[in-house]
């Protein structure tokens, strides 16, 4: 009798379809170091780990397009964002630039091991805002200045001078 029930539940498990990886991690082009990101239920936890970096506050950011084979990494795109009119800002009230992530800070010794959470995006398409892993796929930015989480159009934070390609 129970031979039944177990050949059952095996012919559920090979039906049942993969589930695809929630987490991904990618080299930064720029720094030495990786992003890590995984999904969650309400978001995406983000980890840095990178040096090379002048110490003190950056800015980082999630770009829209895969890409960090330019100098500058300015072919990644503007921010990744959900609405047609974009508004800079975590502390902007009308804020609606979904790639906006709060500021690393890089030790005495140019080096940043980070845990950020945000509730803006997707890993993958389904999820609450944008996906990163949408077709084209999406960038982590590092800036060279902090983040004022309010000027327009990108906070002050400066040139580009790291970039991950999220795909």
């Amino acid at each position: 009798m129970l031979r039944p029930i177990f050949a059952l539940s095996i012919l559920g498990l090979a039906a049942a379809p993969l589930a695809a990886a929630d987490t991904i991690t990618a080299p930064f082009a720029g720094v030495t170091g990786t992003v890590t990101l995984t999904a969650a239920p309400k978001g995406v936890l983000v980890h840095i780990e990178a040096s090379g970096l002048t110490p003190g506050w950056h800015a980082v950011h999630f770009h829209e397009k895969a890409t960090c084979g330019d100098p500058g990494f300015k072919a990644s795109g503007a921010h990744v964002h959900g609405a047609a009119t974009l508004v800079h800002g975590l502390l902007n009230p009308a804020a609606s630039d979904d790639g906006d992530l709060p500021n690393i800070y890089a030790d005495p010794d140019g080096k940043v091991n980070a845990e950020l959470f945000t509730t803006l995006v997707s890993l993958r398409p389904g999820g609450a805002g944008p996906a990163l892993l949408d077709a084209d796929g999406s960038a982590l930015v590092i800036h060279a200045n902090k983040d004022d989480y309010q000027t327009q159009p990108i906070g002050g934070a400066g040139d580009r001078i790291a970039c991950a390609v999220l795909k």
